[in-house]
Protein backbone atom coordinates (compact mmCIF):
# COMPACT_ATOMS: atom_id res chain seq x y z
CA UNK A 1 0.00 0.00 0.00
CA UNK A 2 1.06 3.25 -0.68
CA UNK A 3 2.51 6.34 1.68
CA UNK A 4 -0.19 8.34 1.72
CA UNK A 5 0.75 12.40 1.02
CA UNK A 6 -1.53 13.76 3.79
CA UNK A 7 -2.66 17.49 2.15
CA UNK A 8 -5.06 18.16 5.16
CA UNK A 9 -2.15 17.37 8.15
CA UNK A 10 0.05 19.59 6.06
CA UNK A 11 -1.90 22.25 5.32
CA UNK A 12 -2.84 22.47 9.30
CA UNK A 13 0.60 22.29 9.92
CA UNK A 14 1.78 25.04 7.54
CA UNK A 15 -1.24 27.14 8.57
CA UNK A 16 0.70 26.98 12.28
CA UNK A 17 3.98 28.26 10.46
CA UNK A 18 1.87 30.98 9.17
CA UNK A 19 0.04 32.10 12.59
CA UNK A 20 3.47 31.73 14.80
CA UNK A 21 4.52 34.27 11.94
CA UNK A 22 2.25 36.73 12.67
CA UNK A 23 2.08 36.65 16.03
CA UNK A 24 5.99 37.66 15.93
CA UNK A 25 5.06 40.52 13.32
CA UNK A 26 2.45 41.88 15.43
CA UNK A 27 4.82 41.13 19.06
CA UNK A 28 7.48 43.71 16.77
CA UNK A 29 5.15 46.15 16.21
CA UNK A 30 4.75 45.53 12.59
CA UNK A 31 1.95 45.87 9.97
CA UNK A 32 -0.49 42.43 10.20
CA UNK A 33 -1.10 40.67 6.40
CA UNK A 34 -4.27 41.72 5.28
CA UNK A 35 -6.10 39.55 2.04
CA UNK A 36 -9.14 40.99 -0.10
CA UNK A 37 -11.56 38.63 -2.09
CA UNK A 38 -13.86 40.02 -4.55
CA UNK A 39 -16.90 37.26 -4.71
CA UNK A 40 -19.39 38.16 -8.24
CA UNK A 41 -22.48 36.84 -7.78
CA UNK A 42 -24.17 34.05 -5.75
CA UNK A 43 -22.85 31.01 -7.35
CA UNK A 44 -22.73 28.42 -4.10
CA UNK A 45 -19.52 26.44 -4.77
CA UNK A 46 -17.57 30.06 -4.67
CA UNK A 47 -19.37 31.18 -1.75
CA UNK A 48 -18.01 28.21 0.22
CA UNK A 49 -14.58 28.75 -1.08
CA UNK A 50 -14.51 32.49 -0.39
CA UNK A 51 -15.61 31.76 2.99
CA UNK A 52 -13.03 28.47 3.84
CA UNK A 53 -10.57 31.50 2.63
CA UNK A 54 -11.88 34.36 4.95
CA UNK A 55 -11.80 31.64 7.80
CA UNK A 56 -8.65 30.47 7.11
CA UNK A 57 -7.33 34.38 7.59
CA UNK A 58 -8.99 34.37 10.94
CA UNK A 59 -6.60 31.15 12.14
CA UNK A 60 -3.60 32.87 11.27
CA UNK A 61 -4.06 35.74 12.64
CA UNK A 62 -4.80 37.45 9.35
CA UNK A 63 -6.84 40.58 8.57
CA UNK A 64 -9.96 40.08 5.74
CA UNK A 65 -11.77 42.07 3.22
CA UNK A 66 -14.44 40.44 1.54
CA UNK A 67 -16.08 42.64 -1.23
CA UNK A 68 -19.47 41.12 -2.89
CA UNK A 69 -20.93 42.40 -5.79
CA UNK A 70 -24.29 41.43 -7.96
CA UNK A 71 -24.41 38.84 -10.36
CA UNK A 72 -24.92 42.20 -12.88
CA UNK A 73 -22.19 43.91 -12.22
CA UNK A 74 -20.53 45.75 -15.01
CA UNK A 75 -17.06 45.06 -15.98
CA UNK A 76 -16.02 48.42 -15.64
CA UNK A 77 -17.47 48.44 -12.18
CA UNK A 78 -15.20 45.41 -11.10
CA UNK A 79 -12.39 46.79 -12.74
CA UNK A 80 -12.61 50.13 -10.44
CA UNK A 81 -13.12 48.00 -7.27
CA UNK A 82 -9.85 46.16 -8.19
CA UNK A 83 -8.12 49.54 -9.02
CA UNK A 84 -9.67 50.97 -5.62
CA UNK A 85 -8.10 47.64 -3.84
CA UNK A 86 -4.63 48.11 -5.37
CA UNK A 87 -4.40 51.59 -4.23
CA UNK A 88 -4.61 50.96 -0.83
CA UNK A 89 -1.84 50.55 1.16
CA UNK A 90 -3.54 48.46 4.24
CA UNK A 91 -4.24 45.33 1.61
CA UNK A 92 -1.37 43.06 0.82
CA UNK A 93 -3.23 40.53 -1.00
CA UNK A 94 -6.37 40.58 -3.10
CA UNK A 95 -8.17 37.37 -5.00
CA UNK A 96 -10.88 37.58 -7.18
CA UNK A 97 -13.47 34.22 -7.07
CA UNK A 98 -13.88 32.62 -10.31
CA UNK A 99 -15.66 31.68 -12.17
CA UNK A 100 -16.70 35.46 -13.44
CA UNK A 101 -19.97 36.06 -15.13
CA UNK A 102 -19.75 36.00 -18.77
CA UNK A 103 -19.89 39.39 -19.38
CA UNK A 104 -16.89 40.21 -17.73
CA UNK A 105 -13.69 39.45 -19.29
CA UNK A 106 -11.48 37.40 -16.60
CA UNK A 107 -8.03 38.42 -18.58
CA UNK A 108 -9.10 42.31 -18.71
CA UNK A 109 -9.69 41.67 -13.94
CA UNK A 110 -6.77 39.71 -13.87
CA UNK A 111 -4.65 42.38 -15.85
CA UNK A 112 -5.95 45.06 -13.68
CA UNK A 113 -5.05 43.54 -10.59
CA UNK A 114 -1.46 44.69 -9.21
CA UNK A 115 1.39 42.10 -9.43
CA UNK A 116 2.42 43.29 -6.44
CA UNK A 117 -0.80 42.22 -4.69
CA UNK A 118 -1.62 39.27 -6.64
CA UNK A 119 -1.37 36.55 -4.31
CA UNK A 120 -3.13 33.76 -6.80
CA UNK A 121 0.26 34.05 -9.25
CA UNK A 122 -2.37 34.78 -12.23
CA UNK A 123 -1.07 37.86 -13.31
CA UNK A 124 1.46 37.87 -16.28
CA UNK A 125 4.10 39.68 -14.17
CA UNK A 126 3.79 36.47 -11.65
CA UNK A 127 3.37 33.87 -14.47
CA UNK A 128 6.58 35.15 -16.23
CA UNK A 129 8.74 35.62 -12.72
CA UNK A 130 7.73 32.07 -11.97
CA UNK A 131 8.95 30.55 -15.20
CA UNK A 132 12.60 32.76 -15.38
CA UNK A 133 12.73 31.18 -11.44
CA UNK A 134 12.62 34.98 -9.90
CA UNK A 135 10.90 35.27 -6.78
CA UNK A 136 7.39 35.11 -7.68
CA UNK A 137 3.90 34.47 -6.13
CA UNK A 138 3.51 30.57 -7.27
CA UNK A 139 -0.23 29.85 -8.05
CA UNK A 140 -1.44 28.44 -5.26
CA UNK A 141 -2.17 24.32 -6.87
CA UNK A 142 0.89 23.98 -8.02
CA UNK A 143 2.69 26.04 -4.94
CA UNK A 144 0.74 23.29 -2.76
CA UNK A 145 2.67 19.98 -4.63
CA UNK A 146 5.92 21.55 -4.54
CA UNK A 147 5.31 21.57 -0.98
CA UNK A 148 3.62 18.22 -0.78
CA UNK A 149 6.60 17.41 -2.73
CA UNK A 150 9.07 18.74 -0.22
CA UNK A 151 7.80 17.86 3.25
CA UNK A 152 7.49 14.04 1.94
CA UNK A 153 10.81 13.90 1.16
CA UNK A 154 10.31 12.69 -2.57
CA UNK A 155 13.32 12.58 -4.72
CA UNK A 156 12.63 14.86 -8.17
CA UNK A 157 16.25 15.52 -9.60
CA UNK A 158 16.62 13.44 -12.60
CA UNK A 159 13.09 11.68 -12.21
CA UNK A 160 10.43 11.29 -14.91
CA UNK A 161 7.81 13.51 -14.33
CA UNK A 162 4.57 13.28 -16.96
CA UNK A 163 2.11 15.73 -16.10
CA UNK A 164 -1.42 15.21 -17.56
CA UNK A 165 -3.46 17.96 -18.63
CA UNK A 166 -2.11 21.89 -19.48
CA UNK A 167 -4.25 24.43 -17.70
CA UNK A 168 -2.74 27.76 -16.88
CA UNK A 169 -3.57 27.38 -13.37
CA UNK A 170 -2.10 23.81 -12.87
CA UNK A 171 -0.61 21.59 -15.59
CA UNK A 172 1.46 24.39 -17.08
CA UNK A 173 2.93 25.76 -14.51
CA UNK A 174 3.66 22.07 -13.28
CA UNK A 175 5.83 21.39 -15.49
CA UNK A 176 7.92 24.36 -15.73
CA UNK A 177 8.07 24.15 -11.92
CA UNK A 178 9.62 20.12 -12.12
CA UNK A 179 11.52 21.29 -14.56
CA UNK A 180 13.58 23.87 -12.98
CA UNK A 181 17.05 23.88 -11.43
CA UNK A 182 16.26 23.55 -7.90
CA UNK A 183 14.41 21.09 -5.32
CA UNK A 184 11.57 20.10 -6.32
CA UNK A 185 12.49 20.51 -9.80
CA UNK A 186 15.19 19.11 -12.14
CA UNK A 187 13.29 16.48 -12.94
CA UNK A 188 12.62 15.33 -17.02
CA UNK A 189 9.03 16.59 -17.78
CA UNK A 190 6.56 15.57 -20.29
CA UNK A 191 3.59 18.04 -21.01
CA UNK A 192 0.70 15.86 -22.02
CA UNK A 193 -3.17 16.52 -22.96
CA UNK A 194 -6.34 15.78 -24.51
CA UNK A 195 -4.96 15.53 -28.03
CA UNK A 196 -1.76 13.46 -26.97
CA UNK A 197 -1.15 10.23 -28.52
CA UNK A 198 -0.57 6.87 -26.71
CA UNK A 199 -1.20 9.13 -23.43
CA UNK A 200 -1.53 5.37 -20.84
CA UNK A 201 2.24 4.28 -22.37
CA UNK A 202 3.51 7.99 -21.90
CA UNK A 203 2.01 7.75 -17.92
CA UNK A 204 3.36 4.40 -17.61
CA UNK A 205 7.29 6.00 -18.13
CA UNK A 206 6.39 8.62 -15.38
CA UNK A 207 8.08 8.28 -11.73
CA UNK A 208 6.29 11.27 -10.80
CA UNK A 209 2.53 11.38 -11.99
CA UNK A 210 0.90 14.59 -11.92
CA UNK A 211 -2.40 14.06 -13.19
CA UNK A 212 -5.01 17.57 -13.54
CA UNK A 213 -7.03 16.67 -16.42
CA UNK A 214 -10.45 17.35 -14.86
CA UNK A 215 -12.02 13.66 -16.10
CA UNK A 216 -12.91 11.39 -12.80
CA UNK A 217 -11.22 8.01 -12.67
CA UNK A 218 -9.14 8.83 -15.74
CA UNK A 219 -6.20 7.04 -14.35
CA UNK A 220 -6.21 3.15 -13.74
CA UNK A 221 -3.68 0.80 -12.16
CA UNK A 222 -2.57 -0.10 -15.90
CA UNK A 223 -1.37 3.28 -16.69
CA UNK A 224 1.17 3.93 -13.36
CA UNK A 225 4.50 2.46 -12.92
CA UNK A 226 5.14 0.21 -9.83
CA UNK A 227 6.77 2.99 -7.03
CA UNK A 228 5.30 5.95 -9.03
CA UNK A 229 4.65 8.67 -7.07
CA UNK A 230 1.01 9.76 -7.93
CA UNK A 231 -0.57 13.06 -7.24
CA UNK A 232 -4.36 13.58 -8.04
CA UNK A 233 -5.53 17.45 -8.65
CA UNK A 234 -9.06 16.73 -9.85
CA UNK A 235 -12.09 16.66 -7.72
CA UNK A 236 -15.59 15.65 -8.61
CA UNK A 237 -18.76 14.74 -7.16
CA UNK A 238 -20.46 11.54 -8.26
CA UNK A 239 -23.51 10.10 -7.25
CA UNK A 240 -23.58 7.25 -4.58
CA UNK A 241 -26.55 6.10 -3.08
CA UNK A 242 -24.93 4.25 0.28
CA UNK A 243 -23.71 7.67 1.19
CA UNK A 244 -26.08 10.02 3.28
CA UNK A 245 -25.69 12.86 1.26
CA UNK A 246 -26.28 10.61 -1.98
CA UNK A 247 -22.47 11.33 -3.09
CA UNK A 248 -18.87 10.73 -2.84
CA UNK A 249 -15.76 13.20 -3.92
CA UNK A 250 -13.09 11.75 -6.26
CA UNK A 251 -9.97 12.31 -8.16
CA UNK A 252 -8.92 11.79 -11.71
CA UNK A 253 -7.43 8.99 -10.30
CA UNK A 254 -8.85 5.85 -9.50
CA UNK A 255 -7.51 5.54 -6.37
CA UNK A 256 -8.27 2.27 -5.17
CA UNK A 257 -6.62 0.29 -7.69
CA UNK A 258 -3.53 2.42 -8.17
CA UNK A 259 -2.59 3.15 -4.45
CA UNK A 260 -1.83 -0.52 -4.34
CA UNK A 261 1.26 -0.40 -7.08
CA UNK A 262 2.18 3.77 -5.94
CA UNK A 263 4.53 4.47 -3.65
CA UNK A 264 2.87 7.52 -2.53
CA UNK A 265 0.09 9.10 -3.74
CA UNK A 266 -2.42 12.06 -2.79
CA UNK A 267 -5.97 11.23 -1.93
CA UNK A 268 -8.82 13.11 -2.74
CA UNK A 269 -10.39 14.81 -0.70
CA UNK A 270 -7.97 15.75 1.95
CA UNK A 271 -4.71 15.71 -0.72
CA UNK A 272 -3.73 18.74 -3.16
CA UNK A 273 -6.94 20.56 -2.16
CA UNK A 274 -6.24 21.82 1.33
CA UNK A 275 -3.29 22.83 0.41
CA UNK A 276 -4.39 25.55 -2.04
CA UNK A 277 -5.52 28.17 1.21
CA UNK A 278 -2.54 27.31 3.11
CA UNK A 279 -0.32 28.43 -0.43
CA UNK A 280 -2.94 31.49 -0.96
CA UNK A 281 -2.10 32.37 2.79
CA UNK A 282 1.74 31.65 2.49
CA UNK A 283 1.91 34.17 -0.88
CA UNK A 284 -0.11 37.04 1.22
CA UNK A 285 2.33 36.29 4.08
CA UNK A 286 5.28 37.31 1.33
CA UNK A 287 3.56 40.42 0.14
CA UNK A 288 3.13 41.81 4.00
CA UNK A 289 6.84 40.98 4.45
CA UNK A 290 7.95 42.86 1.19
CA UNK A 291 9.74 39.56 0.44
CA UNK A 292 8.46 39.11 -3.64
CA UNK A 293 8.75 42.36 -4.84
CA UNK A 294 10.67 44.55 -2.28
Amino acid sequence: MATLIDGKLTSSQIKSEIAIRVAEIKAEGGKTPHLAAILVGSDGASQTSVNAKVKACGECGFESTLVRLEDDVSEEELLKVVADINENPDIDGLIVQLPLPKHISVEKVTDKIKPEKDVDGFTPANVGRMALNWPAYVAATPYGIIELLKRYNIETSGKHCVVIGRSHIVGSPMSILMARNGYPGNATVTLTHSRTANLPEIAKTADILIVALGKPHFVTADMVKPGAVVIDVGIHRIEDASKKSGFKLVGDVKFDEVSEIASAITPVPGGVGPMTIASLLYNTLLSAEKKVYG
